[in-house]
């Protein structure tokens, strides 16, 4: 038996979010082989977890409770393992910490077990730019010749279960958003390079305010020890040097000018001197670094070139769910010349540059939604449409050789969609069958 699977061998654990995502599943999955007995519980119902319940039938070891939680299931048990997203004041994880049961979050365990496994831990966090320099770091290792592991918020993979692969001396490159970063401050430990985007309004729907987001974010450095790393970008680096890290935080310099990034905008730039800093921590020699991160072609729905229909170059920019976000694409192409598709569900965010950036765009075409609605009104020029499919159709009818079409949405995706990967997914669907 190895530490991790002996942490988990004979345990009752209460899974708190199943999902159809896949990394729920990944989850339960890889618990079930470590001998665990496993009950997962998720607000969904059976008829809406039925994938992932069909994929998991060949585990005598996993029970569900669906369609709702129950108390007795988090003070019944030995661990609770949640998701990210679970509600800061949840009943039941209060009802679990009252009873002494310990709660945990896979991607902290992964880190925790694969440092004790002498791995290299790469945590990337901000509100944006997260994702792509997560990936720009990754991809430069594998060109390397260096073993990396990629996890933490990436779609559809578990990232605990990706400890059986880790050896000593690997690097694991850890995309983590503030409710992943809880996970690490429970345990107590914070990644040996650590990498702070930025920090803008988000997420408050779910925190009280902006104070509490950022503590959850700084535990991406909180726990760091000497020898580690700490990256920040000019304009949160005030603000982590006031809450006193261990490790100095250094703000990188830019690129030389003579790098040529495949990634447009300059925005991207900066998340590539971020990626550089990290990846020089990581051992990396300086001509490696330059050939990562220029044949670096970005990641889907991170401001991402799809392709050029009749002289019209169509961006993908679906994982912008927040104004700053679309604001920072608007900064990368020709507002005159732009073609915005936009909206969705409302987050409760300072509106109010996005709609003067907006207002300036050759169209803009608006997708129904609670965040929609307080915006229409004011973009009087804007049509709302039922369907992406109409959304699109209109806005190619209106673009001419040598306009962007940019789909940059500034709001969350309930409501019209599953989820973003599903927004996503239903853009890249249209836009391939031009």
């Amino acid at each position: 038996m190895t530490p991790y699977s002996d942490f988990f061998k004979g345990k009752k654990i209460t899974l708190i979010g199943l999902g159809l995502l896949g990394r729920g599943v990944g989850d339960a999955e890889f618990l079930a082989e470590c001998g665990a007995e496993v009950l997962a519980t998720d607000l969904k119902s059976v008829e809406e977890l039925a994938p992932s319940v069909e994929y998991l039938k060949k585990y005598p070891n996993i029970s569900y409770h669906l369609g709702g939680h129950r108390t007795e299931d988090f003070t019944n048990c030995d661990m609770v393992i949640k998701a990210a997203g679970v509600p800061l004041d949840s009943p039941y994880i209060k009802a679990a910490k009252e009873k002494g049961i310990p709660i945990y979050m896979t991607g902290a365990l992964f880190a925790k077990f694969a440092q004790e496994k002498g791995v290299t831990i790469v945590g990337i966090t901000g509100t944006r730019g997260k994702s792509t320099i997560t990936h720009m770091i990754y991809h430069s290792l594998v060109r390397a010749g260096q073993k990396a592991i990629l996890g933490g918020n990436i779609r559809g993979r578990s990232t605990l279960a990706k400890i059986a692969e880790v050896e000593k001396g690997d690097i694991a490159v850890l995309e983590l958003d503030s409710w992943q970063l809880q996970g690490f401050g429970d345990l107590q430990i914070s990644p040996h390079i650590a990498v702070f985007s930025n920090l803008m309004p988000d997420h408050l729907n779910y925190y009280p305010d902006m104070h509490a987001y950022f503590s959850d974010k700084a535990y991406i450095f909180r726990n760091q020890k000497k020898g580690d790393s700490l990256f920040v970008e000019q304009g949160v680096a005030q603000l982590v040097a006031e809450s006193r890290p261990p490790v100095a935080s250094v703000v990188p310099p830019p690129i030389p000018a003579d790098w040529k990034l495949i990634i447009m905008g300059e925005h991207n730039r900066i998340n590539a001197s971020l990626a550089a800093a990290a990846l020089r921590a990581a051992g990396l020699s300086e001509e490696d670094i330059r050939s990562g991160i220029e044949s670096f072609e970005g990641v889907e729905g991170r401001f991402q070139f799809v392709r050029e229909v009749g002289g019209v170059r169509i961006i993908n920019d679906n994982n912008a769910t927040t104004p700053a976000a679309t604001l920072a694409a608007l900064a990368s192409v020709p507002l005159e010349k732009t073609i915005l598709i936009m909206g969705g569900s409302d987050k409760g965010l300072e509106l109010g540059e996005l709609i003067g950036k907006a207002s300036r765009c050759k169209e803009v075409i608006l997708l129904a939604g609670t965040g929609t609605d307080r915006i229409a009104s004011v973009l009087p020029r804007a049509m709302t449409e039922g369907t992406l499919e109409d959304a699109v159709r209109i806005a190619r009818d209106r673009a001419e050789a040598g306009d962007f079409l940019l789909f940059s949405p500034a709001f969350a995706s309930f409501g019209m969609f599953k989820n973003e990967y599903d927004r996503n997914d239903q853009f890249l669907k249209i836009i391939r069958a031009l």
